[in-house]
């Protein structure tokens, strides 16, 4: 049975909240982990939002100005952005964090289950860095290797007697992970095999356990390409 983290006497309040909220995720017309997260989150808790997609030619735009062609402020120059309102908000995990909440997929109440969340989240940016980091030329064997170890790490770091990674909540941190290795082991990252999780056990159930949900097909199917290969199986 999967946990929820909100007490009654909230519900009422926070759902008016998210009536009033007029929302606007911007990033790339692609499913990377670190605004999938956000979307996917939106869209499990039946919020509408604006799925904004900019071209890579309008983004050099944005790291030169900050603004996008129509005007919205960009903090740090940086995707995925998030607008709410009148608000913007910058930063995958500040993003991931509000979103997680409307879908009751990162808790408002609880800080040691939120730092457990947060753990995960922030070793996937330290491989995303380390691949991006690295120039194609010298993605040698050590290269690999590196990669690697963080996939071992975060395999062992796993709950291997739960179905999520966080005791049984079903939280930001799962779907994070899952799209995360959409990502790394969908052919599209030079010098990294496709089949680079192979050997990780736990990474892999947890990734066939969330693209085996209805909820998560459907919002492929909706916004994946159709190439766009997961090599879980």
């Amino acid at each position: 049975m999967i946990k929820v983290f909100y007490k009654p006497i909230y519900i009422f309040r926070f759902l008016n909240y998210i009536i009033l909220m007029n929302i606007t995720l911007i990033y790339f017309d692609f499913p990377f982990w670190r605004a999938e997260v956000s979307r996917i989150s939106l869209f499990l808790s039946n919020t509408e939002f604006e799925d904004k997609r900019i071209t890579s030619e309008e983004f050099q735009r944005v790291k030169e100005n900050g603004v996008l062609d129509d005007g919205t402020l960009i903090p740090f120059h940086q995707l995925p952005c998030l607008k709410v309102n009148d608000t913007i908000i910058a930063q995958t995990g500040a993003i991931s964090r509000f979103c997680g909440k409307l879908a009751n997929l990162y808790p408002k109440n609880d800080d040691l289950i939120a730092a457990q969340i947060d753990q995960f989240i922030d070793i996937l940016t330290d491989i995303t860095t380390l691949i991006s980091s690295t120039q194609v030329e010298n993605r040698d064997t050590d290269f690999l290797k590196s990669i690697n170890r963080k996939l071992s790490i975060l395999n062992k770091a796993m709950n291997k007697n739960n179905d999520f990674v966080v005791k049984d909540y079903f939280s930001i941190a799962d779907i994070a992970i899952w799209s995360f290795m959409c990502w790394l082991t969908g052919g599209n990252i030079a010098s990294v095999p496709k089949d680079i999780a192979k050997n990780y056990e736990y990474i892999l159930r947890l990734c066939r356990k969330i693209d085996n949900k209805d909820i998560i097909q459907k919002w492929v199917n909706k916004t994946f390409p159709k190439k766009y290969n997961r090599n879980f199986y």
